[in-house]
């Protein structure tokens, strides 16, 4: 539930969730935002066809800004993405400009499903190929490099970093900070732009806009940037097994999206439901004790997930995810979850092959290896502790069936109550 913030309390709304890390000038910012609607924006270059889960802590911010009623332009950096930000650590690879661009029409999609694009500040598209691509060599230089100095490039923490390496920096990258500089001067020129937001590690680059602007247009803007979320133990918040939080949900399925954050640790939860979430401030508080008092409850964690896959995926694959984490446990119907959820919740399971008519449950128990052998599954069977698809199989002579087949072609095999893996179906879908 997107919380109701006036324009006058949405800094302290911010500081409270823990989404703001620097700023300029916190008091003359205040003002601004107190006084009316004040157009803001934040860059999201396509580096990759998606964007992942910490671009989601930028967009939060740009969310509440909106519902404070405030205007947001969301900048994908059709230009930028082709030169690419310096990374600490190495040169980026140069996409070709046919990839760039498909991968930032990919990121145009997200951002439409996350911002709100009706109502009396509705949010809109840039992208600044739109007024780099006709800037010439000479207009580069003259117009933009002539107001940066070399002692403050080269002093940027990125840039400082890579200069001392084996490899160094290339100028191309190098000269990033002025494109993005840039930026800022066009949105200000254009729609009257006088706040950037982004992640922290952007602020030498969002400063450089704002000193732009005041030297060729003479006005004062404002910059603020929002944290990068670490876990409590100070390590990196990211990553699954697959590699990145992805939010398309071809790269990563809403239901291993769904995981990802019902497996946040008690440490992180109510921090975490702060920062992703819309969720109001006593809700919050309330989860906070809850987890507290009663953490094998993972209440915290299931509104956390539930919250941010809604809002990335929609409700129904939400409910999906939810419905299918119930059912493989034994507490819903698994004929109820579609193929693709089903799919993707038994992806990481250890699986055994199933040949309907012809595999029996000790044939299963065995080659998932839940059982080391087939008198140890006749034992598990005989003792109450053997289930197909959350059934429990009282005969061992059982034998799988196209009516045991799940979407997908796969069946679940549990041994107790934690136990769990899956056959699959070589003759799916032939059978049913």
């Amino acid at each position: 539930m997107e919380g109701d913030w006036t324009v006058t309390d949405i800094l302290d709304e911010l500081q409270w969730r823990g989404l703001i890390a620097q700023h300029t000038d916190i008091d003359a910012l205040r003002a601004a935002l107190a006084d009316g609607t004040v157009t803001f924006y934040c860059g999201f270059d396509p580096t990759a066809p998606s964007l992942h889960h910490g671009h989601l802590v930028a967009v939060k911010v740009m969310r509440h800004l909106q519902l404070a009623g405030h205007r947001p332009l969301a900048l994908v950096g059709g230009a930028t993405g082709l030169i690419g930000d310096p990374r600490a650590k190495g040169e980026r690879s140069l996409n070709t400009k046919d990839v760039v661009a498909g991968w930032a029409a990919d990121l145009q999609e997200q951002l439409e499903n996350l911002l709100d694009f009706s109502g009396d500040n509705p949010a809109r598209i840039v992208n600044n190929l739109d007024w780099t691509q006709a800037m010439s060599a000479i207009d580069f230089l003259r117009d933009l490099g002539k107001h940066f100095r070399m002692g403050t490039m080269l002093s940027k923490d990125v840039v400082a970093r890579r200069l001392a390496s084996e490899e160094g920096i290339s100028y191309t990258e190098f000269s990033y900070q002025v494109l993005q500089a840039n930026d800022y001067l066009e949105l200000y020129r254009r729609y009257g732009c006088t706040l950037e937001v982004g992640g922290n590690d952007q602020w030498g680059n969002l400063v450089g806009g704002m000193d732009l602007i005041h030297k060729v247009e003479g006005a004062s803007v404002h910059v603020m940037t929002n944290p990068l979320i670490t876990k409590a133990d100070g390590t990196k918040f990211g990553k699954s097994e697959g590699g990145a939080i992805w939010l398309n949900p071809e790269m990563l399925s809403p239901y291993a999206f769904y995981q990802f954050w019902l497996q946040v640790d008690d440490a992180d939860v109510v921090r975490f439901l702060k920062v992703f979430t819309f969720l109001e401030r006593e809700e919050i508080e309330r989860l906070e004790v809850v987890t507290a008092e009663n953490p094998k409850a993972r209440e915290a964690q299931r509104a956390l997930a539930h919250e941010v896959t809604t809002w990335v995926h929609g409700a129904e694959a939400t409910a999906q995810a939810e419905a299918a984490t119930a059912a493989l446990w034994g507490r819903g119907d698994l004929a109820d979850i579609d193929e693709a959820t089903i799919l993707a919740a038994t992806a990481d399971l250890a699986s055994g092959d199933v040949v309907t008519g012809e595999t029996t449950i000790v044939d299963l128990l065995v080659s998932t290896q839940l059982e080391r052998g087939r008198n140890a599954a006749r034992k598990t069977i005989a003792g109450g502790g053997a289930y197909l698809n959350n059934v429990k199989v009282e005969d061992d002579a059982t034998v799988i069936g196209p009516e045991h087949l799940l979407a997908g072609g796969v069946v679940l095999v549990r041994k107790g109550r934690r136990n769990l893996a899956v056959g699959r179906s070589a003759q799916f879908p032939s059978e049913i």
